[in-house]
């Protein structure tokens, strides 16, 4: 089985990770970890020899249950964080992917961390009191472009 593409070198961690914009109207399918109140996309990350359009599609089916399409690419992200106190460098994919039969969704099928991961809709215009990833999401999905758009993104 291919390996994700992560690596940790005397400096910090790499990643090379993706995420699935599943829009609903003014909803987005996100995952929410309950047990430190975070919400993040659909997806995980990309896997050797991979490509990122072949791992969204099939992070998607993973965790929704749904062989989904993608539209398009819509962000890359360059993103410097710490965990624990350990410098991250990830550089994320963002696709967004093609309308489907929404009721189609697992809502029981996640299980990257366990049980106190759910999928859920978020409504970008009543957004809940907890962390978000990625934060410019809370902006850019509710005016959305056909432009690839590129954020850098530095907790350090």
């Amino acid at each position: 089985m291919p390996t994700d593409c992560t690596f940790q070198t005397e400096n910090g961690r790499f990643n090379c990770r993706v995420g699935a914009i599943i829009m609903n109207g003014t909803k987005l399918l996100m995952a929410h970890n309950r047990s430190c109140d975070q919400y993040y996309t659909v997806g995980g990350r990309v896997k050797l020899h991979e490509t990122s359009e072949e791992a969204v599609i099939r992070e998607v089916y993973e965790e929704t249950g749904v062989k989904a399409e993608i539209d398009r690419l819509g962000f890359i992200q360059e993103n410097f964080y710490k965990i624990d106190g350990a410098p991250y460098h990830e550089l994320a994919f963002f696709y967004y992917i093609k309308p489907f039969d929404y009721s189609l969704i697992n809502f029981d099928s996640i299980k990257c961390d366990g049980d106190a991961e759910e999928l859920c809709w978020v409504d970008l215009t009543a957004l809940p009191d907890a962390e978000f990833y990625p934060e410019f999401f809370k902006t850019e999905l509710l005016a959305p472009s056909n432009a690839i758009k590129h954020f850098i993104t530095r907790e350090y």
